[in-house]
């Protein structure tokens, strides 16, 4: 005869609860300050995919493989961020419509983009990303939350790496594409 367990239910947020020293005062400016990262990070993975799926020219192959990389790269931050959230005692991104309504990432329908101005507005993504993850920085700093600020330190490295990358090829833009 199978056992029934009864599994006592708890509201959400006791659910959801994280043991921290860190004031709700600060797990809230944490929150508000690196879940738009989480969503502008989610929303450039997806435009970056987008270029690597819809290159064309004569350099398709080293793009194809840059934009795979730097893809790579934002979505590692992703859950990097995301479970920092959550370790301080927020909660982070539930869905689609909330990614869009917190990114600063703007989404990329043309059908047709040419390889230089790709790499243009990438360069100009990763600029807008490395901006608020300093933002970012500067609050957990405030917020006692070093941790997140020494992981962001890490992130904007790498986001002024890719952006470093994109604007030495954009040098050679008079190249054809």
């Amino acid at each position: 005869m199978a056992t029934h367990v009864q599994v006592k239910s708890f509201p959400a947020a006791r659910q959801l609860a994280t043991a921290t020293d860190l004031t709700p005062q600060e797990t809230q400016a944490i929150t508000e300050a690196v879940n738009p990262l989480v969503a502008d990070s989610l929303a450039l993975f997806v435009k970056i995919k987008n270029f690597h799926w819809h290159l064309s020219g004569s350099h398709f192959r080293d793009y194809h493989l840059l934009f795979d990389k730097q893809a790579e790269e934002v979505l590692k931050s992703v859950d990097l961020l995301a479970e920092r959230v959550r370790r301080v005692g927020g909660t982070t991104i539930r869905s689609i419509g909330h990614i869009g309504s917190i990114t600063n990432i703007t989404d990329d329908n043309d059908d047709f983009v040419p390889p230089s101005e790709m790499i243009r507005r990438l360069m100009e993504d990763n600029g807008k990303l490395a901006k608020s993850q300093r933002d970012a920085h500067e609050v957990c700093e405030n917020s006692r939350d070093y941790a997140t600020a020494s992981l962001l330190e890490n992130i904007i490295d790498e986001t002024e790496k890719r952006r470093w990358f994109l604007y030495e090829i954009l040098q050679g833009a008079n190249n054809t594409d």
